[in-house]
């Protein structure tokens, strides 16, 4: 999960074929974000049974692998955790 790239899609608007500008929504860039942190997660796992069946060529490409999900998987849940936070703390407002 690339933070610069989240910032940048969330302001940025896409062009669309039609040469039509269209603004990509933060539910669709939260999708994408949770996407790419499982396609890390799926590659590290990867890399991991290939290491104990022998097949990986290198032991260092296999633990940055796992480091790279590691802290993609980290960063989401903190995500998580101030979105949930912000969410109680608008309903303990009072109207």
């Amino acid at each position: 999960m690339n933070i610069g790239s989240i910032s940048n899609t969330i302001n940025a608007p896409l062009e669309n074929q039609g040469g039509k500008v269209k603004t990509q929504s933060f539910s669709e860039t939260l999708k994408e974000e949770l996407a790419d942190v499982n396609e890390l997660q799926i590659a590290s796992e990867k890399a991991s049974e290939a290491l104990a069946m022998g097949e990986a060529e290198s032991v260092h490409e296999v633990m940055i692998q796992t480091e790279e999900a590691k802290l993609a998987l980290e960063l989401t849940v903190q995500v998580r955790n101030k979105v949930v936070e912000a969410y109680q703390e608008i309903m303990k407002m009072q109207i």
